[in-house]
Order: C-alpha cells, then sequence, then structure tokens
C-alpha cells in the first residue's frame, strides 16, 4: 500500500500534500516507477531523474491551463501519473495502452506529442504569444535535458525567446546525459560549474537593500553585469536576455517548489538550471545510463532483462541484428579504406558506431543531438575527401531534408546514409516509426535507396554506396536477419538497381525488399497450399527499381504485388508504378503497404497483422485479388 501516491489522482490531490511531505511523495513515486516500469519496459533513466521535477511543476502550476512543454517525453512518466494514469501504467507502451510520450489525444494535461528532441522552447515561445496576444495570464514552463540544448532549434528558440521576453520558465534538466555522454563545447560549458550559486546571491541581496535609491541601485547593477562573467555558469542565457537562476539540486523537491515559486511570481523571461542523475533511486539505471534509458521488463531485484514468452514455434526465431550487421560491415570495409569516417546524432549504441568509435576514434564523429547539422557536417566531409556514413535513425533524419537536398545532393557530393530503424518500431510508437524514408529521399535527384534482407546484401550495398558519387541510402528495419538467411555473409555481386528471383510461380509475383523478404517467403508458403504458385522477387533496391524483373513478372505471372514496411504513398510500389507508367508496360499491379497515417505502439507482429502485412494477411490479399481478377482494372 502505498500512504501517498494511491490517493493522488490529479494536481488537484498533489497539492493537498502537506510541503514537507513531498520527499515521502517523491520515495513512494520512485519506487511505484521503477515497479511499474520492470513490468512493460520504458524509459526508465530519465524519468526518475525529472522525478521530483514533475512533483514540484504539479504542486505549483495549475495543469493544465498552466502549460508544461515536455522535451523530450521521456521525462515525464511522473506527469503522467500525477495526471490520472496511473492505474493504467501497465499498459505503458503496449498496444491499445497509453504511450510512452506525451500526447494531447491522451490527456488533456499533455499539449504536444513530444518525441524528439529540441521542440519544447519552440512550443514555450508560441504558447507564450498566444496567451499575450489572447490577454490570458497562465504560466507557460519548457522543460529542457542539457541533451537537447546540443539540438540547434533549441537555439533558434532561445535566441527568438530572449528577444520577444514573454512570461515564461526554461527549466534546463543539467544530468551530463541525454542518451549517450552529452557531447559538445555546449555540454562542457553547462557541466563546468555545478554549484555555487554566487552572482544570483549577491545581485538579489543587492537589489534589495538598493531599492530606495535608484541611483546607486543602478551603479551597482552595471558592477554586477562584470561580476556576472566571473561567477555565472549561465552568462550565456543571460546574454540572450533571460534571468538565469540555479544551478539548484534538482532532487531536493521542498527546496525546487520554493525556487519555481519564486522564480514564477518574477512574470520574467527566465531559465532555472537544475542539476540531476539519470536513473537517481536504481541502481542498474545509475549505473549504465546509456542502456537504462530505454529498458525492456526487467528483475527488479537484479536488474536482469526479463526474457519475452515464446510465440508460436518456428517463424519467431532470428539470426543477427541489423544493427549489429550493419556496424560489422562497415568495419570491414573501413579497415581497407581509411577515407571512411562515421557519423551519428548522439546514438552511438543505438547505431552500432560505438563499435567503429573504439576502432576508430579519430574517424568517428558524434555531433550531439543535431541531424541537420550532420548532415551537412557529412557533405562537407566528402568535400575534403573523405567518405562519410551518417547512422541515424529513419524518424530522425526526417528532420534534415534541406541539408540533403541543398548540402548535399544539389552540391553533387556523396553521403551513405545509414537507416536504422526504417519501418515499424514497436513500443516507441509513432514518434519513432521510420515509415516515411522511401517518399521523403524518393524525390531527390540520382539518391538511391536500398534495403538489404541479410548481411551479406548488406556488405555489398556499403560497398556500392561508398563507390557512389551521390546520396546512397540503406535502409533496415529494427529487428534481426530472418533464420534462413543468418548464415550468408561475405559479398553479393549485384549492381546498384539489381534484383534477384528467390522462388519461382506462374500465378503471382510478391515483390519485397528488406525486411518483407521473410514476409514474401512465408506468405508463398501459405499460397502452395492453396494451390497458387507465386514467384518471390527480391529487389533489394526502392529505387532505382529493377525494371526487368518487372517487366518479366507482368509477362510470366497474371498480377504483382509489391510488399515494404513503409507507407503506401511514396514508396516502394509507387516507384514500381512509376517506373511501368514510364515505360508503358502494361499489367495488374497491386501495392501492400502500411496506410498513410500515424500508427501508435505495438508489437511489430501484431501491427503487421492489423495492416495487412503478416504472411497470412499478404496470402489472403492474393487470394481475394486472384478470385477477382477478371474485374481488375490495370493499376491501383
Amino acid at each position: 500500500m502505498l500512504k501517498w501516491v494511491d490517493k493522488i489522482n490529479s494536481p488537484a490531490d498533489l497539492k493537498k500534500v502537506p510541503l514537507t511531505k513531498l520527499p515521502e511523495v517523491a520515495d513512494e513515486y520512485r519506487r511505484f516507477l521503477i515497479e511499474s516500469v520492470a513490468k512493460t519496459g520504458g524509459h526508465l533513466g530519465a524519468s526518475l531523474g525529472a522525478l521530483e521535477l514533475n512533483i514540484a511543476l504539479h504542486y505549483v502550476l495549475d495543469s493544465p491551463k498552466d502549460k508544461i512543454c515536455w522535451d523530450v517525453g521521456h521525462q515525464a512518466y511522473i506527469h503522467k501519473i500525477i495526471t490520472g494514469r496511473r492505474d493504467r501504467m501497465t499498459t505503458l507502451r503496449q498496444h491499445d495502452g497509453i504511450s510512452g510520450f506525451p500526447s494531447p489525444f491522451e490527456n488533456p494535461h499533455d499539449h504536444f506529442i513530444v518525441g524528439h528532441a529540441g521542440t519544447a522552447i519552440s512550443q514555450a515561445v508560441g504558447l507564450a504569444a498566444a496567451r499575450d496576444l489572447k490577454k490570458e495570464t497562465e504560466k507557460v514552463v519548457a522543460v529542457v535535458g542539457d541533451g537537447a540544448m546540443t539540438a540547434g532549434l533549441s537555439y533558434e528558440a532561445l535566441n527568438n525567446a530572449g528577444h520577444l521576453k514573454k512570461d515564461m520558465l526554461i527549466v534546463l534538466n543539467d544530468n551530463e546525459m541525454s542518451i549517450a555522454k552529452n557531447v559538445g563545447a555546449i555540454s562542457k560549458y553547462l557541466n563546468k560549474v555545478l554549484t555555487n550559486p554566487i552572482y544570483n546571491r549577491i545581485r538579489s541581496e543587492v537589489e534589495k537593500q538598493l531599492e530606495h535609491f535608484p541611483r546607486l541601485r543602478k551603479f551597482a547593477a552595471n558592477n554586477l553585469e562584470g561580476m556576472k562573467h566571473l561567477f555565472v555558469p549561465g552568462i550565456l542565457f543571460e546574454e540572450l536576455g533571460f534571468r538565469y537562476f540555479g544551478p539548484v539540486d534538482g532532487h531536493d523537491v521542498v527546496q525546487l517548489v520554493k525556487t519555481l515559486r519564486q522564480v514564477l511570481s518574477l512574470g520574467d523571461c527566465s531559465l532555472l538550471h537544475i542539476v540531476t542523475e539519470k536513473g537517481k533511486g536504481c541502481k542498474f539505471a545509475a549505473n549504465d545510463a546509456e542502456k537504462l534509458h530505454g529498458v525492456t521488463p526487467f528483475n527488479v531485484q537484479t536488474g536482469e532483462k526479463i526474457a519475452p514468452a515464446a510465440t508460436s514455434a518456428g517463424k519467431k526465431v532470428k539470426g543477427k541484428a541489423y544493427t549489429k550487421v550493419f556496424v560489422e560491415e562497415l568495419l570491414k570495409l573501413a579497415r581497407r579504406q581509411k577515407e571512411i569516417v562515421a557519423i551519428t546524432a548522439a546514438m552511438p549504441t543505438g547505431t552500432g558506431l560505438s563499435e567503429f568509435e573504439k576502432e576508430f576514434p579519430d574517424r568517428f564523429f558524434d555531433v550531439g543531438i543535431a541531424e541537420q547539422h550532420a548532415i551537412t557536417f557529412a557533405g562537407a566531409l566528402a568535400k575534403g575527401g573523405l567518405k562519410p556514413v551518417c547512422a541515424v535513425y529513419s524518424t530522425f533524419l526526417q528532420r534534415s531534408m534541406d541539408n540533403l537536398l541543398h548540402d548535399v545532393a544539389l552540391q553533387r557530393l556523396p553521403a551513405v546514409l545509414a537507416l536504422d530503424r526504417a519501418g515499424l518500431v514497436g513500443a516507441d510508437g509513432a514518434t519513432h516509426n521510420g515509415v516515411f524514408d522511401i517518399s521523403y529521399l524518393g524525390h531527390i535527384p540520382h539518391a538511391v535507396i536500398g534495403a538489404p534482407k541479410d548481411q551479406a546484401e548488406m556488405g555489398r550495398m556499403l560497398e556500392l554506396g561508398f563507390k557512389y558519387p551521390h546520396i546512397f541510402a540503406v535502409r533496415y528495419p529494427r529487428g534481426e536477419v530472418p533464420i534462413r538467411f543468418a548464415e550468408r555473409t561475405g559479398i553479393d555481386t549485384f549492381e546498384i538497381g539489381q534484383g534477384e528471383i528467390l522462388r519461382e510461380g506462374q500465378d503471382v509475383s510478391l515483390l519485397c525488399l528488406g525486411s518483407t523478404v521473410e514476409l514474401a517467403l512465408q506468405a508463398a508458403d501459405i499460397l502452395k497450399e492453396q494451390q497458387v504458385a507465386a514467384r518471390v522477387v527480391n529487389m533489394r533496391f526502392a529505387r532505382p527499381v529493377d525494371g526487368k524483373l518487372i517487366e518479366d513478372s507482368l509477362a510470366k505471372t497474371k498480377c504483382i504485388f509489391t510488399i515494404e514496411e513503409h507507407v503506401l504513398t511514396g514508396g516502394f510500389g509507387s516507384k514500381v508504378l512509376e517506373w511501368a507508367e514510364e515505360n508503358n508496360i502494361a499489367g495488374t499491379i497491386r501495392r501492400i503497404a502500411l496506410p498513410d497515417e500515424f500508427i501508435e505502439h505495438g508489437s511489430r507482429d501484431i501491427l503487421f497483422d492489423r495492416f495487412g502485412l503478416s504472411p497470412e494477411k499478404i496470402a489472403q490479399r492474393v487470394l481475394t485479388q486472384l478470385r477477382d481478377n477478371s474485374s481488375v482494372s490495370l493499376f491501383s
């Protein structure tokens, strides 16, 4: 039984707790959170680090009238619990359960969906400007992790906020760790002084004593401005137009409440710098903050992962993770070609590049949460005679469209893009699903988009990519190489735009690539039981497509089905249709893809079945098409 937490179902309930009892509330929430996330998995470390801040904000503010902008939302689990979702935490990140990130479609206390870093200050400035135009009075607070301060968007927003000088507060949650250890000059600057708010104490005391002496006060203020340069870790923010407070202990919940009340009462454009420990209260998270950033279910006592229950036999058995396959093949090439350099945007472990860093530290660049810079930087490296590969999650590369077009493609510069988590990602849901990359890369002149089914194809695509004079993207899913392809290593001999026939059949052709090759082969097995012979074609490339195989498949089978782990519009199937139209090739082409919508969290298997990409649903779609074949149109 939890003495306090069980009684708190809203911020109003929290405010009924005596201020001196808030440390007890924090202890209960910490225990509840660890036990809850141990069952479901989730972003544990960040939520533990920001736990007291969540409590203090809701104790002081009047949410949802007062607005809290989270950056990123994995700091906000306690916010979710305080705002009425305690009993639904057992469904966190589960299919049809609550999201791992804030969502206004889930709860009125959430004002934005936030799964990508760097957005909170911009959103807070916008809310404050809207409030003032409507002559309203609510408070606006942005909660920003120090990792998000490596994002260029944060500084664009700081510049605008300091100019507008709206009544708003930025809380800088400084834990020296975003996902991986923070890098860059800004991080070093923030971490240089973790205590000693000397300037603020002197300034406040002098201003208090000189309230009735305007001339002396002006003189003192000028001198304090000079002192600031000697003492304040927040000089950067003061120069941008913010009133800086801190650093303060972010785990002293009582002091946080008092400080927030004082700062918010000023009605100024302010920044409160708090210092926290990511993973506080959970030794497993504190000892390995990067791994415990996002956790799968684990044993609360030992920290060991709990393996998921076995599902249907056979087909769930997988091989090596695609991320591991990527870095192994990259290292093979890098050992032979000293010009190869690797770039990541604050995800060295997630993308596998931490292994590259160990072997080639001088050829590895972590640019922080700055995907736009990563791409322009890659183009300049190429201009300087190197061969850059930028490893980034598909969902995060979305931020870099202008950089890809203007700073790489238009300049006729080469760059290899390793798009990890291309496709559905599972529990992270709509903010992280990488299902748009073929669309947003497919219109860039000369860009190549490949999708390897196994390690041998991965090696060959990287080899081709480093020889190619333009953008070359390799997309691969969050998952493992299917067991039937697990032993295929070495280097294949195909060229750009060249596919292969994996299985012959005269009734229908299944054109697939990457993660859907296994789905197509399993669907072909099901169709065989229904006396339907399916040709399975591994196209390998979404752009350019293998026109010869398309034409041959249309000539030898009754119809073609394209199968892809991507949205319908602008994807691989669209490229096949475009090729057929451009080459005046007639035939029946049907596309099996994800719908053009934002898909919420759930396991890949559940979502594949729900949206028609499971082998069973693919086979059923084919059978239905063949039954109706006499009435089909040319294209759909």
